[in-house]
């Protein structure tokens, strides 16, 4: 019962920048919930595999894709069960719909509506 809202794509240059928002919405998933459970961000683009981004664990240590290093950094504010992904020196091929999820119910095969993300060249 649980609802992810992602906010935030649009379009932008390549070399540009966007901030990614995730809200962990439902009464039911507590704070303390949400903050126990590692976060991820995925993407996934048109006829290609869902691929994970990011990943940030309930102490914050993070993980990176090795294609996002050094350009994305994701956060997190647990009091507003928020996952932020912060994408800079973007790339055309990081054009796709960015996805936020509980990286342990990935598995239930439930996600939002994700948020677009184009990158011109």
């Amino acid at each position: 019962q649980v609802q992810l809202v992602e906010s935030g794509g649009g379009l932008v240059q390549a070399g540009g920048s966007l901030r990614l928002s995730c809200l962990v919405s439902g009464s039911i998933f507590s704070i303390n919930a949400f903050s126990i459970n590692t976060m991820g961000w995925y993407r996934q683009a048109p006829g290609k595999q869902r691929e994970l981004v990011a990943s940030i664990t309930s102490d914050r240590s993070t993980n990176y894709a090795d294609f996002v290093k050094g350009r994305f950094t994701i956060s997190r504010d647990n009091a507003k069960k928020l996952v932020y992904l912060q994408m800079n020196s973007l790339k055309p091929e990081d054009t796709a719909v960015y996805y936020c999820n509980i990286v342990s119910r990935v598995s239930w095969g439930t996600w939002g509506q994700g948020t677009q993300v184009t990158v011109s060249s």
